[in-house]
């Protein structure tokens, strides 16, 4: 058995009327039961994860498209990452992973080669959106 399908099966005998989603490199992927219903809301293409487990998701790009569209249809719902201990408000989450790629992507500059005007650029342009961030919090 899965880590991964240890953990669902451990969630859903705490609470078996939530749906489980669960955070898996570049996805969020729901299994068995739950992929069963949320396949049948959104249309998702049901695969394996193994032998045993089926599964559904998006990328991890589609996440507040899909956290919305829950939440309008009343769908009850968690998302497990084991990056957090525990993700009580979905709109600090997508907030925190905006902030991740900002940083990561700062990270990733290559300060030997770039110009005084290319980097000026990237910081206006990361200000832009870190006030978009902060702007969405209010």
């Amino acid at each position: 058995m899965s880590k991964l399908y240890k953990s669902y099966v451990n969630l859903k005998e705490k609470n078996s009327e939530k749906l489980y989603l669960f955070k898996s490199g570049m996805f969020y992927i729901f299994l068995q039961e739950d992929a069963q219903k949320i396949s049948e809301i959104f249309g998702f293409k049901i695969t394996k994860l193994n032998q045993d487990v089926i599964k559904c998701g998006f990328p991890s790009s589609r996440l507040e498209y899909y956290i919305d569209m829950m939440t309008k249809r009343n769908i009850p719902f968690e998302i497990i990452d084991n990056d957090y201990s525990k993700i009580e408000n979905y709109q600090d989450y997508i907030n925190n992973d905006k902030i991740k790629k900002i940083v990561t992507y700062i990270r990733d500059v290559d300060l030997d080669n770039i110009t005084f005007r290319e980097a000026y650029e990237i910081l206006k342009e990361m200000k832009v959106k870190i006030g978009k961030i902060y702007e969405q919090r209010k």
